[in-house]
């Protein structure tokens, strides 16, 4: 609408003074107490707060070429072969033969049992126990509602943020203290001094234990052996374990297991989940899926499985059929698989580049074998702090590591996610402020 009838719209709306309701408008707030669980929350969640200090990096330095090796979002577009399928399947909802509205809330059967076939080949999952979703952070947050407030979890430190976040917007934890430990939570110690593995034999029972391999932040993917002892010392407690295997792609030949499953008496302690975000490039496509095997169960017997399906169909309205029919395409042929799998052979090359980049800079790095993510120590240094020189000296964007808990104060994580163009002259900037 151009300006000037906009004005005149507003004339029109305008009441004489005598005939002007006197209405006095104020600051009013509603009588519902605020959740109390939302005030522990001790800061921002942690990406939210990456992006804001970029955006203002940007305002300070408005012509800087700004080089993200930070949040873990895709940059390399979806192979043809997965997109196409997508666009056929989009363009015959505008038929009448081709639409289809609401589908099953555990997802598209042939997605299901594409998943277990190729995913989990030879490890008894079918494709009743796998649950399509939005992404594996969607997950969590469901699995969390499933367990609800009373259980006790323990996490790995350093570890992903959303598992200890969704646990404190639950009602599962205290408050945190000075060191950023929330009351309630089992910080499982995870660092180099370790083998980035805890000392199972020094943790406490909890009902539910959070266990990413490869791990987001450190790149460390568990051996056989450490999976099966976390395996056993579940099953030994009674403990659920809840792994996430988002970038189990990225593990390398094989002799390290991808997914818990591979170990036995896995099925009657584990809930896995998993995402297409870092394989296919789904981060904005959203997919993911968790698989809940028929044997596990609660204490009274009850099927834990039946519990979650009841929680997605009450929660969720079942994944984007368009995604599901790219997430499909990666899956059902060689073609698509392969295709994937290159994505990823990219990505992997960018973690040879950075990892050589930091060793020659005389830097302890850890992670990039198996992951996209390399863990940098900066010994005698806080995280934010090394963060912060890092984006003004050379405007390029990490993750500082005591985002991801106490045990990452002092490490930095760097993201392989970026073209090899910007990933190289990322590597040159570091080298020049670092060296």
């Amino acid at each position: 609408m151009p300006t000037n009838m906009i004005s005149k719209v507003f004339e029109k709306a305008v009441l004489p003074l005598d005939v002007a309701p006197a209405v006095k408008i104020t600051a009013s707030r509603t009588s519902v107490r605020r959740n109390p669980n939302m005030e522990k929350l001790r800061n921002g969640y942690l990406f939210p707060e990456i992006s804001m200090r970029r955006e203002a990096h940007q305002k300070k330095y408005p012509d800087a070429k700004v080089i993200s090796l930070g949040i873990g979002d895709t940059t390399e577009p979806i192979p043809s072969i997965i997109t196409s399928a997508m666009a056929e399947y989009s363009l015959a909802l505008s038929t009448p033969e081709g639409y289809q509205g609401y589908g099953p809330e555990k997802g598209q059967k042939s997605l299901r049992k594409a998943i277990a076939e190729k995913i989990y080949p030879n490890m008894g999952i079918t494709d009743t126990e796998v649950f399509i979703s939005d992404g594996a952070q969607c997950d969590i947050a469901r699995l969390q509602m499933l367990f609800g407030r009373d259980v006790t979890i323990a996490v790995q430190d350093p570890t992903f943020p959303g598992y200890v976040d969704t646990g404190v917007i639950m009602g599962q934890t205290g408050g945190a203290g000075e060191s950023g430990r929330y009351a309630g939570i089992e910080y499982m110690r995870c660092a180099p001094e370790n083998a980035f593995f805890p000392d199972l034999a020094t943790v406490p029972r909890t009902d539910v234990i959070f266990f990413c391999s490869p791990n987001n932040p450190t790149g460390h993917a568990a051996s056989r052996d450490q999976l099966r002892q976390l395996v056993d010392f579940a099953r030994g407690n009674g403990s659920i374990v809840v792994f996430d295997s988002a970038y189990s792609s990225y593990v390398s030949g094989d002799q390290l297991p991808r997914s818990i499953y591979e170990i036995p008496g896995a099925r009657e302690v584990a809930i896995e989940i998993s995402s297409f975000s870092k394989f296919a490039g789904f981060t904005g496509v959203r997919l993911g899926w968790a698989v809940v095997p028929d044997e596990l169960l609660y204490a009274d017997g009850t099927s834990v499985a039946r519990d979650f399906d009841r929680v997605v169909c009450t929660t969720f309205n079942g994944a984007s059929s368009v995604a599901q029919v790219g997430g499909l395409a990666c899956l059902e042929t060689e073609e698509g698989r392969e295709a994937v799998r290159r994505v990823v052979a990219k990505y992997k090359e960018n973690t040879r580049v950075l990892v050589d980049t930091f060793s020659a800079l005389g830097k302890e790095v850890y992670g990039g074998d198996d992951s996209p993510y390399v863990w940098v120590r900066f010994p005698g240094q806080r995280s934010w702090d090394v963060f912060g020189e890092i984006l003004e000296k050379t405007h390029v964007i990490t993750v500082p590591g005591s985002g991801f808990g106490p045990g990452g104060e002092g490490f930095i994580r760097v993201s392989a996610f970026n073209s090899k163009e910007k990933v190289v002259e990322a590597c040159a900037r570091l080298t020049s402020f670092l060296a």
